[in-house]
């Protein structure tokens, strides 16, 4: 804890006040959002369809949006992108506490939405511009102070719903409130928008977008990386649902089941807190993303393997008379799958960011992330329908056979992004040479 203090007071004010600041933001999304069905169904008295529907359009809107809203970033500035984010974040946490209405709660959906869209690729260009050379390190810490917040933002929401739901949405929006006060007055402006001389102009955003697409090693490296993210999900499809079924078949009741649900969270978010930054030095003194990367996706990989001991866990848990040494057992086949999920995007991610940055070179890196996020966010639909339809099979598919495929799924991505790096793809592009006229003989 002393060396994550004392790298975080190295890095300049912009750079400390965004680690801050993402935890705050993770804090306020994640006291309400894991709430915010219960509430709608409960209080508001609406269909499952139609929570559905505002709980859709929130994730369509950051998901799809993610490539406009990066090349907002680079257009308009990462502060600026920044700031919007939390505005639009504050008037719909605060709609989606008192509407009643499914309209007004579409909207303010489709507003925190767009919110996330905005200030996420900005925050990470922010980031990578402001630290520079010590980029690894500086997504290292990011990804500590990501953890803390999801993992403080469910505890503060459980304590404040006590009183009412109204009260988690007041204090969430209060909370982005203040972050958008706090950026305006002491975040240093940066981004293309604030950095260029005031006689060039930078090109548009479509101009931007076209070089993006055209640009088929980023394409493709995107699309391998999205791999671990379909992986990393898992801790909120897959693992919940099989952690509840193996407590349940162990003979314990549901409210064990959910204890051992909320433990996964907390073991993938205090693996991070308590490791990254040690382990990202520690590989960035030995390693580059050629190792890094595919050897954070195949951790990812293995670390399905461990559930196939569920069954015999759950046996084993059978003939324990003590209902917590029972449970300490029936789960930990997913504690230990949790935990290796987490190793494995702690070698990553820091690598993984930094290798977007070198990708875009000194083009438009917000835009970059946009579109990253984007293709990781279809990689997650696609491999959650997946994922879904094997549990939902009739006949049932063996669990068995899901963690298999997952673990196989893994491999051949771990594979081809080790195949990326042997041909040198993470490298960063070649400058290009301004055009110059002829020259005298």
């Amino acid at each position: 804890m002393t060396t994550m203090w004392t790298r975080l007071r190295s890095f300049d004010r912009g750079v400390r006040l965004l680690m801050f600041n993402q935890l705050t933001i993770n804090a306020a999304f994640f006291m309400l959002m894991p709430y915010l069905a219960f509430h709608l169904t409960e209080s508001v008295g609406m269909a499952v369809w139609a929570v559905g529907l505002v709980l859709g359009t929130r994730n369509l809107c950051q998901q799809g949006m993610f490539l406009i809203g990066g090349g907002l970033a680079d257009v308009f500035g990462y502060k600026a992108a920044i700031m919007a984010g939390c505005v639009l974040r504050t008037v719909g946490f605060a709609a989606l506490g008192f509407a009643d209405s499914l309209i007004v709660l579409l909207l303010a959906s489709a507003a925190t939405g767009f919110a996330g869209a905005l200030f996420n690729p900005a925050v990470r260009a922010y980031l990578a511009q402001a630290a520079g050379e010590r980029r690894v390190e500086a997504f290292a810490l990011f990804n500590v102070f990501y953890q803390v917040g999801s993992l403080a933002g469910p505890l503060v929401g459980m304590a404040l719903i006590a009183v009412d739901f109204s009260l988690v949405a007041v204090v969430a929006a209060a909370l982005f409130l203040v972050l958008t006060v706090l950026q305006a007055l002491a975040l240093p402006r940066r981004g293309r928008a604030g950095g260029e001389s005031a006689d060039v102009r930078p090109p548009g955003v479509l101009a931007d977008t076209r070089k993006v697409f055209a640009d088929t090693r980023f394409l493709v490296i995107s699309l391998a990386m999205a791999g671990s993210y379909v992986l990393g999900f898992q801790v909120y499809l897959a693992l919940p649902l099989a952690t509840r079924q193996a407590v349940i078949a162990g003979g314990l009741d549901a409210v064990h089941g959910q204890v051992a649900v909320a433990a996964l969270f907390v073991v993938s978010a205090l693996v991070t807190i308590a490791g990254q930054v040690r382990l990202a030095s520690w590989v960035q003194r030995r390693w580059g993303p050629e190792q890094a990367l595919p050897g954070g996706v195949l951790i990812m990989a293995a670390a399905f393997l461990p559930m196939l001991l569920s069954p015999v866990a759950v046996d084993a848990a059978r003939g324990i008379g003590s209902p917590l040494l029972a449970l300490a057992v029936v789960t930990a086949p997913g504690t230990v799958t949790v935990g290796l999920l987490g190793l494995g995007t702690m070698l990553a991610y820091p690598f993984e960011m930094d290798t977007v940055v070198r990708l875009a070179g000194k083009g438009s890196v917000a835009l970059h992330y946009g579109l990253y996020n984007t293709v990781s966010g279809i990689g997650i639909t696609v491999g959650n329908l997946v994922v879904g339809a094997g549990l939902d099979a009739d006949p049932p598919v063996s669990a068995a056979v899901v963690w298999l495929c997952l673990a196989g799924f893994g491999a051949v991505c771990a594979l081809v992004v080790w195949l990326l790096g042997r041909a040198g793809w993470y490298a960063a592009p070649p400058v290009e040479r301004e055009p110059t006229g002829p020259t005298r003989g």
